[in-house]
């Protein structure tokens, strides 16, 4: 496991350089950006925005440190802008990311939130993936368990799995397998760099 959560085991897709630590990651792991037509440097989380992409580790710390070293201009070989909320814009599209795949999952079946059923879907092994929101009660989510050999999500809120379920507010949620579960888990783990060092808190995998 790398820094912020990326997995560094998956070596078959594309690599990209961070523009902070001069290391080579796989893209998934990292946040590109671009340099907008006004000159200012625009986070790219879903990767299709055109232009040259500028890749940094999804860490919060990470970011902050190539605005404030002026590593964007470097990248870009130009003189860019870099806006003061950068690092917040990037938080907010990867929890806004995460809860629009979540909320596919759910249209397509393979989602259920409520502590029940959430409960009997990890007693029947069909959940791949518990996800709790982080402000969630500690003694309630402890009741329940990673599955073997699954992945847990903790780093977002009741509010944000309110609007990935359909509700006001999700405490308890869980993912099949298939689908587009494997992208949420890989998109996840992006934001948990940026909420993790944000907090100083956050519930390991499992």
């Amino acid at each position: 496991m790398g820094r912020g959560g990326a997995t560094k085991d998956r070596s078959d897709g594309p690599e990209r350089k961070c523009l902070v630590t001069g290391e080579v990651h796989p893209k998934q792991g990292l946040v590109r950006f671009v340099v907008g037509p006004e000159g200012q440097v625009v986070p790219d989380v879903l990767g299709k925005l055109p232009g040259r992409g500028m890749y940094v580790t999804a860490d919060r710390d990470m970011i902050a440190q190539a605005a404030k070293k002026k590593l964007f201009s470097r990248g870009a070989k130009a003189q860019v802008s870099v806006p003061e909320d950068l690092v917040a814009e990037v938080e907010r599209q990867l929890a806004r990311r995460v809860v629009d795949l979540i909320s596919l999952q759910r249209k397509g079946g393979r989602a259920v939130a409520g502590y029940e059923k959430v409960k009997g879907w990890l007693q029947t092994e069909e959940a791949e993936v518990l996800i709790q929101a982080s402000d969630g009660s500690g003694r309630g989510k402890s009741k329940l368990s990673t599955p073997h050999y699954g992945h847990y999500i903790g780093w977002l809120t009741a509010d944000e799995l309110g609007l990935a379920f359909g509700r006001q507010t999700v405490i308890h949620g869980a993912l099949a397998s298939g689908g587009l579960t494997s992208r949420v888990v890989e998109e996840a783990q992006r934001l948990r760099g940026l909420r993790e060092n944000k907090t100083g808190k956050g519930q390991s995998e499992g």
